[in-house]
């Protein structure tokens, strides 16, 4: 079977336009920090704050490009220790999820939803799902072989577009429950 690339991903936010302004001020736009493995996604240099009822997580770094609905992505580990809901979603689905303060240097936005703990996923093109014989919204298993702390992961959504690149995205959780360092691979099991 095809490995692939497993990636952490850390807790980050991601914006729309108006909230950027918001939290940063008028017309701001995000600065390229880093490009990420997914074409177009990169990591930006601005960061915020991320208020919960009993703690804050600073300097949580914003996604960019800015999207058509503001959402924070965090582990259960954070979202418990800032006492805030999390559930565990695909990316974008946050109808009905946690609420959280963010602050910028600028202002505050104060979300009612938007907080997320992301599903573990696959992100691949048309050519690799058919070369692993897999559909977008398929739900498969995933084995990682790390040293002591291998693991076979379940319920991991496969997510299917040709302008997607091939890796697999974990939180900080589940990657520190296989001991994932730099140069993770994974690999579908049946």
């Amino acid at each position: 079977m095809k490995q692939f690339i497993v990636e952490t991903s850390a807790r980050h936010v991601h914006v729309t336009q108006q909230d950027l302004e918001t939290l940063f001020g008028k017309g701001y736009e995000l600065t390229v920090k880093k490009m990420l493995s997914q074409p177009g996604q990169y990591a930006s240099a601005e960061r915020v704050d991320v208020v919960g009822p009993k703690k804050t997580l600073a300097g949580v770094s914003i996604l960019g490009p800015v999207r058509k609905e503001t959402q924070v992505e965090i582990s259960l580990t954070d979202a418990r220790s800032i006492g805030v809901a999390a559930p565990i979603r695909e990316s974008g689905d946050i109808a009905g999820s946690g609420a959280c303060k963010l602050v910028g240097p600028c202002g505050e936005v104060e979300l009612t939803q938007g907080v997320i703990a992301a599903k573990r996923h696959i992100h691949m093109t048309c050519a690799d799902a058919a070369e692993m014989d897999v559909k977008d919204k398929d739900v498969v298993s995933v084995k990682i072989d790390t040293d002591g702390r291998s693991l076979i992961f379940g319920d991991v959504v496969v997510r299917v577009s040709d302008s997607y690149a091939l890796a697999m995205h974990i939180d900080t959780d589940e990657s520190n429950a296989a001991a994932c360092g730099r140069d993770v691979k994974g690999e579908i099991v049946k």
